[in-house]
């Protein structure tokens, strides 16, 4: 900025924007003095992190050798679950569909994501609050969510499911429980959750049934009495100390780890948790790998990365670094047409804009993806937003794909950390690879 000039004439240095009180902290500073409550929001965190741009691949070359194109096959398919489960998951591609509950989206979305999921031959995750006839009907291979509120938990469902996921925590808010608004909570919400219609609902944030491994333990074997031994028994994790909540997991007999780094979406939560509390995404991963191998269960009980996956590129990324597989949430809301430019005009009229995710907790979207408002709901055609999604997740495997091939690989689940350098020292550090043009790995030895 050019310098100015004081009311006496006289040259003085520009005003200079403090970085510690940049304007968004400002404009906090004053909303919280304004109004004397905190900021709720939807979404995952929107500060800059180490991810998995901050890495890139070794095609392979002479000392590699590359699979040519699309002529050699390069495998992308997955089983979940067959530690203990009779009938473990059987998915084509290694991208699943995260946890999202009705409530936080409409029926509308959730048919869409069952119909997306199925056609791209993979598995789609109830969320909070129960199992609805869309989600049910219109996905082959459903994830039952068994959270601490217990909303809509009951064995009839428990055995109509494909596989049973425990959450423990997630991304956005390890430690943390979730929040619905009563906006929301319309009388079939309601219903499902045995909750009083339009009042707002916060969820526990630790479960009734135990307090420690040992109990989570017992609770995993009566689940699996419940379901006579056939589903697989997922548990949920958000990142905070992946390496013992891993370990811990497995030592209670979990079949699948899922991770969520803090990069994962919520339907709503205080924002400085969102912001403040977890770890990155890229930070998780090794950790929980490092649990599996020293206990021997690396590849036998199957960890999927959650929090920030966006494209094939990422997918890649993660199982190198050791996944079985990875769950989208976010990535596919937009596919099936949320927070999309057509609406620019709606989201400008809520005070945010399209690509923001600043509405998602209040039921008024207008892509009729996270509202329960009937005429909003209805925007929102699920055929249509079912092929959008199956369409991005073939995307997504068949960059995957390319990738794999360029590093020599006739299946995804062969990629691997030596495949991997990091352009900065934080994510070399935190993925376990070395930095770019050297062998150095942060925290160990040089030369």
């Amino acid at each position: 900025m050019d310098d100015v000039t004081d009311q006496k004439g006289v040259a003085r240095a520009a005003p200079r924007a403090s970085a510690t009180f940049d304007e968004y902290t400002l404009s906090e500073i004053r909303r919280a003095a304004t109004t004397g409550i905190y900021d709720i929001r939807g979404a995952g965190a929107k500060r800059a992190l180490p991810h998995f741009d901050d890495l890139l691949f070794l095609g392979a070359s002479i000392s590699r050798y590359p699979l040519e194109g699309y002529r050699e096959k390069c495998g992308t398919d997955v089983i979940l679950g067959d530690r203990f489960a009779s009938k473990p998951l059987e998915l084509k591609i290694p991208i699943t569909i995260a946890g999202m509950s009705f409530g936080s989206l409409s029926g509308q979305a959730k048919e869409a994501l069952g119909r997306g999921a199925n056609a791209a031959g993979t598995s789609t995750t109830t969320g909070d609050g129960g199992m609805t006839v869309e989600e049910r009907g219109h996905s082959k291979q459903l994830v039952y969510q068994y959270l601490p509120s217990r909303y809509g938990m009951n064995p009839d469902d428990l055995r109509k499911a494909d596989a049973i996921e425990i959450v423990v925590g997630q991304g956005a808010k390890p430690g943390g429980g979730g929040m619905l608004l009563g906006q929301k909570i319309t009388e079939r919400v309601a219903g499902m959750r045995s909750l009083p219609v339009g009042i707002d609902q916060r969820s526990a944030c630790r479960h009734p049934d135990w307090t420690g491994p040992d109990d989570l333990e017992i609770k995993i074997l009566e689940l699996r009495e419940i379901t006579n031994w056939e589903k697989p028994i997922f548990v949920k994790i958000g990142g905070s100390r992946p390496y013992y909540d891993t370990a811990l997991a497995v030592k209670s007999g979990a079949d699948v780890i899922v991770l969520d780094g803090m990069q994962g979406g919520t339907a709503a939560t205080q924002n400085v948790f969102i912001e403040h509390v977890g770890l990155p995404t890229l930070g998780c991963i090794r950790p929980a790998v490092k649990a599996l191998q020293e206990l021997d269960m690396h590849r036998k009980v199957q960890l999927i990365v959650s929090g920030g996956i966006r494209n094939g590129a990422d997918v890649a990324k993660a199982l190198a670094l050791g996944a079985d597989a990875v769950s989208v949430g976010t990535a596919a809301l937009v596919a099936l047409g949320d927070n999309d430019p057509r609406w620019e005009s709606d989201y400008q009229a809520l005070g945010s804009t399209a690509g923001a995710y600043d509405a998602w907790h209040e039921g008024r979207d207008p892509a009729g993806i996270t509202t329960q408002d009937p005429k909003l709901a209805s925007r929102l055609d699920p055929v249509v937003a079912g092929k959008r999604l199956a369409n991005y997740l073939g995307v997504m495997t068949l960059e995957a794909q390319t990738i794999a091939r360029a590093c020599g690989k006739n299946h995804v689940h062969n990629l691997e950390p030596e495949d991997l350098c990091a352009l900065t020292v934080e994510s070399a550090a935190m993925a376990q690879v070395p930095l770019a043009g050297t062998a150095w790995v942060p925290g160990t030895p040089l030369g």
